[in-house]
């Protein structure tokens, strides 16, 4: 019986062990560069995307411009008893254009990310509240932007 669990165990750690499976270097996978980036709507989100954005480099046979165009929606989640909010959810769209430049190949996609904040006692935290979010939801967007750009270009 124990021999029986023993070879059992060591051919499935065999199996197991030699499946190929290989971890992804996501560096490796980025081969694009930004070169253009035209931004439309949300100003203060734009900035902060182009910026993230800006940093990815790769090869020159990649060249990719982006259109970017931002909504961002402030909407009422929750009011108390005595109908004062107390908490604000935002909503933030952003529709990705982008073209690669040598070959002329050109692809659409949209993010969407939304979170929510309370309302503090003070005006002033209550701005910085929505400011944290709103930098929060656009580092988020940034990475899935270029997660997305990625899977495209190298479906391409």
């Amino acid at each position: 019986m124990k021999l029986r669990i023993i070879s059992i165990t060591t051919l499935l750690l065999l199996f197991l062990s030699g499946c190929g499976f290989k971890v992804v270097n996501k560096s490796e996978l980025s081969n694009f560069k930004i070169v253009e980036i035209n931004t439309f709507g949300e100003k203060r989100i734009n900035f902060n995307l182009k910026n993230k954005l800006s940093f990815a480099r790769g090869s020159e046979s990649n060249s990719l411009s982006l259109d970017l165009n931002t909504i961002k929606e402030k909407n009422i989640k929750e009011k108390n008893i005595q109908n004062e909010i107390t908490k604000y959810e935002i909503i933030i769209n952003t529709r990705v254009k982008f073209r690669v430049i040598k070959t002329g190949l050109s692809g659409e996609f949209a993010i969407k990310k939304t979170g929510d904040y309370t309302v503090a006692n003070q005006y002033s935290q209550t701005l910085t509240n929505e400011k944290n979010l709103t930098k929060i939801l656009t580092n988020n967007i940034a990475e899935e932007i270029i997660n997305e750009l990625i899977i495209r270009i190298n479906a391409i």
